[in-house]
């Protein structure tokens, strides 16, 4: 068992995994065969706020009204539905060439929790107060391939787990990942 399941509807929600993961590969492949979607986003387009706000909105169909800010992103992304998804089948965003750029930029832990946070909402079946909603929960997960970390060793690890760490965050290590999910008793 590798800790995270990209198919399925349980946290982690966003892994840090080093690029061409074997286990990843073939976790996506599951997703796809499922009637799953994968989107790709390159790290070079989301290391400002703005940029995230850009790739996201077209890569995965935003409505015109988003409103290019962190609650939006959260909102859109919980709203996925259709052709983006595999009609509420689910979806992984996998960004590629992870590297400081991203890691250091000032915004990074807030996407993370951003991320974080719309998976959670989208990987249940019932709202914000408990009741249950008019679909079924939605896989949606978040898979960051760190390109500098060729063998994602301990003290890699532990470079992305500190970034990552912030108070509405769980983080866990596992055999040759990072994942983070909300803190329940921060969130639920």
């Amino acid at each position: 068992m590798t800790g995270f399941n990209l198919a399925g509807t349980s946290a982690p929600w966003v892994v840090f995994v080093p690029q061409g993961s074997d286990e990843v590969r073939r976790q996506l492949a599951a997703l796809e065969d499922r009637g799953g979607r994968v989107h790709r986003f390159a790290a070079s387009d989301l290391t400002t706020e703005q940029g995230v706000c850009q790739a996201f909105a077209e890569t995965l169909q935003f409505p015109g009204y988003f409103g290019r800010n962190w609650d939006a992103v959260v909102d859109c992304l919980d709203d996925l539905c259709g052709a983006v998804t595999g009609g509420h089948v689910g979806i992984a965003g996998v960004i590629t060439g992870v590297d400081d750029r991203l890691l250091d930029a000032e915004h990074f832990p807030d996407f993370v929790s951003v991320l974080c946070q719309a998976a959670d909402r989208a990987n249940s079946a019932v709202d914000l107060d408990g009741f249950p909603l008019d679909r079924p929960a939605v896989s949606e997960h978040f898979v960051f391939e760190c390109g500098e970390f060729s063998d994602f060793g301990r003290a890699a690890q532990e470079k992305v787990a500190r970034r990552v760490e912030q108070p509405d965050l769980v983080v866990m290590r596992g055999d040759g990942f990072v994942g983070a999910a909300l803190d329940p008793q921060e969130w639920h």
